[in-house]
């Protein structure tokens, strides 16, 4: 039987509940919506669950987001129950075939690679300890654009975090570097 474990995140509306065992070998699946859990068994059974708006699958752990119409005390427990009948199974769980990342147009600048390097290396491992999870999107002309996903995407102090915390690291190793937003 798989332990689970709930864990709060700096986004009151996000619960990560952690798993002992490899959901996926590497990245993320974000799901913003149900439509998107199709392929997704243990997702979209997660979505079924009155309240549940978003869903992010890590490697260990599962990010669930709520509506501000239901309260944790009556969604917390049916969630676990979900992720144990689910996870116990077997069996696929999350279409894999949804990691495939945002395209890129050739092979990265050397800016891009530094970027990338920071951010798997630093800013998505401390992300995904809150239930997150950052991903690059772009950069041009000193701006980088990254997708929040998780619990980052409607935290409340998600701007703060872009901005003093990625912003911040980002710019000590290269000064080109004159924004970071969100998209």
């Amino acid at each position: 039987m798989v332990n689970i474990s709930a864990q709060i995140t700096p986004n009151p509306n996000t619960l990560k509940f952690v798993v002992d065992q490899i959901l996926l070998d590497y990245g993320s699946i974000d799901f913003s919506n149900v439509e998107k859990a199709e392929s997704s068994p243990l997702v979209k059974a997660l979505f079924a669950q009155n309240g549940v708006v978003g869903v992010l699958v890590g490697t260990n752990f599962i990010s669930v987001t709520k509506s501000n119409t239901v309260d944790w005390t009556e969604l917390a427990e049916p969630i676990i129950d979900v992720l144990h009948k689910d996870i116990d199974a077997g069996g696929t769980l999350v279409d894999t075939s949804l990691l495939d990342g945002p395209a890129t147009s050739g092979p990265d600048s050397e800016i891009e690679s530094k970027i990338r390097t920071i951010l798997d290396n630093e800013i998505r491992p401390a992300v995904a300890m809150d239930g997150g999870d950052i991903i690059f999107h772009s950069y041009k002309e000193g701006v980088v654009m990254l997708h929040l996903q998780g619990a980052c995407s409607t935290c409340p102090s998600s701007t703060l975090t872009l901005k003093m915390g990625i912003e911040n690291r980002l710019r000590e190793e290269i000064p080109e570097i004159v924004d970071v937003i969100q998209i």
